[in-house]
């Protein structure tokens, strides 16, 4: 039986354990380059411990950002501050992945400590993009132009071009992110998706991003690497995707060459009332999926403790424990949780220089 701390094996890549670090943006670039910051916080998550440690949503375009502080991969000179990155999070024994993204509507605005709110153009922001030229709302009332259908071949086309340079970059994992009311969860979602085309309406439209965005990538990630997708299987409200249409979308991903699925929710819209917030809520979702589309899945969401992390590997709930914030709360919770579950020498989690002195 399989538990948190058995190896997970992925196409040709093998975890060391089932503990991953969530991509998390730290709005601390400059043009899209990685700095200093993200090589001192990812690769303390790798020494702590972690078995996969991923880069925060990088934009494969310009206008994909969240903030002009995101962290981007739309240029060649991009390439080098990811490889440092990629490379000391291997040498602690962790595998590197990055996640690929492009925040549609949400795009241009101000990072969450400087009000989160929509940048004018005088400000450093952009015209977003979107599938509908549909606000967000709330304190993102920027209109985004609705994308014409040459702007969903370029889009594609960057998602493409990201998985080449996270490639060179030395990425063992590349996640797509179709989640959080980003741009492809704008296509899948009927909350953000009015177009009338063969891109929205039914859900065989409104999932052609997604499919044809994976397939492309597909086609130039090399297939003994891992290729999976972050998705908001569920938008929590009346009008919006669910569970069962996040199944079926699952086996068509799975059919096109995905690998494993990084399940997630909603955001799309700004009420978040309908989130039946709890520990682990997600995890009788994923479990669902994984048995039901016959998908690997990988599931975060209010995960603090050893015990609950351990009883969803061993119940097959998830093969990945995907961990943001409470990584940030310690850096060494893969440390401190072996030591709960009583593993066998902990000490060998973490490496030589601190292992010979706290055992």
């Amino acid at each position: 039986m399989a538990h948190l701390f058995s190896d997970f094996r992925l196409k040709d890549v093998v975890l060391r354990n089932r503990v991953a670090v969530a991509p998390m943006c730290q709005y601390s670039s400059d043009d899209g380059f990685l700095s200093d910051w993200h090589l001192v916080h990812l690769g303390s998550r790798a020494v702590g411990g972690a078995g996969l440690v991923m880069v925060e949503a990088t934009a494969v375009s310009p206008e994909g950002r969240i903030s002009p502080q995101d962290a981007g991969i739309y240029h060649d000179q991009h390439i080098e501050r990811l490889q440092q990155v990629a490379a000391f999070v291997r040498q602690q024994g962790a595998v590197p992945a990055i996640q690929l993204a492009h925040a549609g509507r949400k795009g241009s605005a101000a990072r969450p400590w400087e009000g989160d709110g929509h940048l004018s153009d005088e400000q450093g922001g952009w015209q977003p993009i979107a599938p509908s030229a549909v606000a967000f709302g709330a304190h993102l009332p920027r209109q985004p132009r609705s994308m014409e259908l040459s702007d969903i071949q370029r889009i594609q086309q960057c998602f493409v071009n990201g998985a080449r340079r996270a490639l060179a970059a030395g990425f063992e994992w590349l996640e797509l992110h179709f989640a959080h009311g980003y741009l492809a969860h704008e296509f899948y979602s009927p909350l953000a998706n009015q177009r009338t085309d063969l891109y929205g309406g039914s859900f065989e439209n409104r999932i052609r991003f997604l499919l044809e965005t994976l397939a492309a990538v597909r086609h130039v990630w090399p297939e003994r690497l891992p290729l999976t997708a972050r998705l908001s299987v569920t938008d929590w409200t009346t009008g919006g995707v669910t569970v069962d249409e996040s199944i079926e979308l699952a086996r068509r991903l799975h059919a096109g060459g995905l690998d494993l699925l990084d399940v997630s929710h909603g955001f799309v819209t700004p009420d978040l009332s309908g989130i039946p917030w709890g520990p682990g809520f997600m995890l009788p979702i994923s479990a669902r999926i994984r048995h039901e589309a016959g998908i690997p899945t990988a599931a975060g969401w209010m995960i603090t403790e050893a015990e609950r992390a351990d009883h969803a590997i061993r119940e097959e709930q998830a093969d990945v424990i995907m961990l943001a914030r409470e990584m940030l709360r310690d850096p060494y919770w893969p440390y401190h949780a072996a030591k709960t579950l009583g593993v066998a020498d902990p000490g060998n989690i973490l490496p030589v220089q601190y292992a010979r002195a706290v055992g």
